[in-house]
């Protein structure tokens, strides 16, 4: 049991799933709950296919488009750094339905953010290859699959925890969140350019 354990423990605490939940509240406030819950599961299961995928070829994926996880990370900073801008700045801002038909508006929320890089960012992806070669695939995918289940159990609950908040304190959660989000964009791109230097 033990490198089931120790492969879990590190993956859970990159992923932060409380962490996620005022940024999934920022997103989808306003969204019905059929629409919410089609976005959780894609969340989730964009997160986990990147992840398996990450677990058995994430190196050659790397090799072969000639990128590192500090790339990643300020990539992924800068998307989301645009986001909270975003939210913060324009109330109206029209959220991208995940309902949208190919044409309409591709994208979803539930694909990047939430998905990439929110759930599974660089940091969980440096764990995953980490415990890949720590304690193997079979531990490695277990931790991988009991984190993503804990993921979507959270967010699945995430609503109710808004509801008895309330409407006017959600918002002000959802502004928090979107603020806090701006500071993970900054301190991705920070960790991003530090990875570069160092590895001059």
């Amino acid at each position: 049991m033990k490198p089931y354990i120790e492969s879990f423990l590190p993956l859970f605490v990159a992923i932060n799933v409380l962490g996620v939940i005022p940024v999934y509240l920022a997103l989808t406030d306003g969204m019905s709950p059929t629409d919410r819950r089609r976005l959780t599961f894609q969340a989730v299961a964009t997160a986990s296919f990147l992840a398996t995928l990450i677990l058995f070829a994430g190196q050659l994926i790397f090799s072969l488009l000639g990128i590192t996880v500090n790339d990643l990370r300020v990539g992924g900073g800068l998307i989301l750094m645009v986001l909270s801008i975003t939210n913060l700045t324009f109330s109206d801002y029209r959220r991208r339905d995940p309902r949208a038909e190919e044409g309409e508006d591709a994208a979803s929320v539930g694909v990047v953010p939430l998905g990439i890089p929110m759930i599974i960012g660089p940091a969980a992806i440096t764990s995953v290859l980490v415990s890949r070669e720590a304690y193997g695939y079979l531990p490695t995918l277990t931790s991988l699959s009991i984190n993503m289940f804990l993921v979507f159990l959270t967010l699945a609950f995430a609503p109710y925890i808004g509801r008895v908040m309330g409407p006017a304190v959600s918002r002000a959660v959802a502004k928090v969140g979107s603020l806090f989000l701006a500071a993970i964009s900054v301190a991705l791109v920070r960790a991003g350019i530090v990875g570069m230097i160092k590895a001059l």
